[in-house]
């Protein structure tokens, strides 16, 4: 559980000074605590050494100089509102800092936090999606969440409590007896939106909301994009459940996949409006695509579906899988049947980078013809982007 801090106020104070100076982000910030040990430490450096910090300069160590006092006042008036509403915070060095998010590069060095949660439980999905679910995108996100509480007790929702999908996978989470957190862009001394409220209210005690925003932050559009960041890198996998072409549940996919997390997708017909984003991050080998939960542990490898025989090809023309040392199928190019035949000659699987050094082919051909051979039932892809045979 993440730990509402009873550490002295220094400890916690020079981190959230530092997330309120204009132009530091969460790279940056980073980057300035390994050089100088300490968060209270760059407080108190000369211009001309923190100049010399990678990616800083002059310009931007002025500002940092110049904005120092607002920045302090600004965190004590935070720790104020911290202690007296109950919000909780972790640090990046603390030990219940999430550690999946501590691994990507842009995590931020604080988090806000109200509720009861666990922020290092053994499973978090993510489950996101438009803001104007159609009833049938509904359905699938509620028995998906539904599913997942009947085979993996325990797993943690975590979705960014917006209108549609967001709110649905909360609410349905909540009705499974499953905790689940919304990811908030804005601080916790608000809501949004507000008719959001009751459902937030409910997660506080089954799970809860987060934040890497101070109190006053109002939810402003790029904030939304920041925090989809946080939803990719809290999670094991990451679900789109509907997306137009240009939905911001896109951005959460891309950035779980970047994060080497699985990435998971419901399909849907060829007009519909709000697939069009799902069936991009299929063809483009983002995401994978699944129907309901049994196909997303299966990808998982969850244990509940090791031992058991492979689920049937899904496609009409698709010929049976061929097990590993057997003849190769005849239809396949040749290009296609050398692949495969690298992934028999490594039954545990093999990384996606170190099978375009193995066959010398591009990695946009080759994620394309492993695509294919997986639509067909040969090759199955593993969490970390790793492929075998089936």
């Amino acid at each position: 559980m993440c730990s509402y801090t009873q550490t002295p106020m220094d400890d916690i104070l020079y981190p959230i000074a530092l997330t309120c100076i204009k132009g530091i982000g969460p790279v940056l910030a980073r980057n300035l605590i390994e050089r100088f040990g300490s968060a209270e430490s760059i407080f108190r450096e000369k211009r001309g050494m923190l100049e010399k910090t990678p990616g800083i300069g002059s310009g931007l160590a002025e500002a940092i100089i110049r904005q120092r006092d607002e920045a302090l006042q600004r965190a004590k008036e935070e720790l104020e509102f911290i202690h007296r509403y109950g919000i909780r915070t972790c640090y990046m060095d603390d030990e219940d800092y999430p550690a999946r998010l501590r691994e990507c590069p842009d995590a931020p060095i604080v988090l806000f936090a109200k509720g009861e949660m666990d922020l290092n439980a053994a499973h978090f999905i993510g489950v996101v999606g438009t803001r104007r679910p159609t009833e049938q995108g509904r359905e699938n996100c509620r028995k998906l969440v539904s599913d997942l509480a009947q085979t993996m007790p325990g797993t943690v929702i975590v979705s960014g409590l917006a209108y549609g999908i967001d709110v649905c996978a909360h609410q349905a989470a909540l009705q499974a007896g499953l905790p689940t957190i919304g990811v908030l862009a804005h601080g916790l001394d608000r809501i949004y939106p507000p008719s959001n409220r009751p459902v937030a209210a409910e997660m506080a005690k089954h799970g809860g909301l987060i934040t890497e925003y101070p109190s006053r932050t109002n939810p402003d559009k790029p904030n939304f994009v920041q925090r989809n960041r946080i939803v990719a890198g809290l999670c094991d996998a990451v679900v789109v459940v509907e997306s137009a072409h240009r939905g911001g549940a896109l951005i959460t996919a891309k950035l779980a996949f970047e994060y080497n997390r699985e990435v998971f997708t419901f399909p849907g017909r060829v007009n519909d409006e709000y697939s069009s984003g799902c069936h991009e991050l299929i063809k483009n080998n983002v995401a994978s695509l699944i129907e309901s939960a049994d196909d997303l542990l299966h990808y998982l490898d969850h244990p509940v579906y090791r031992g058991k025989t492979e689920p049937q090809e899904r496609t009409l023309f698709a010929p049976p899988a061929t097990e590993p040392g057997k003849r190769l199928p005849d239809h396949l190019p040749e290009e296609d049947r050398q692949l495969l035949q690298t992934l028999y000659d490594h039954p545990d699987g093999v990384p996606i980078n170190d099978l375009v050094e193995l066959t010398s082919q591009p990695f946009s051909q080759l994620s394309g013809r492993l695509l294919g051979l997986e639509m067909q039932g040969l090759v199955k892809r593993l969490p970390g982007n790793v492929y075998k045979a089936s």
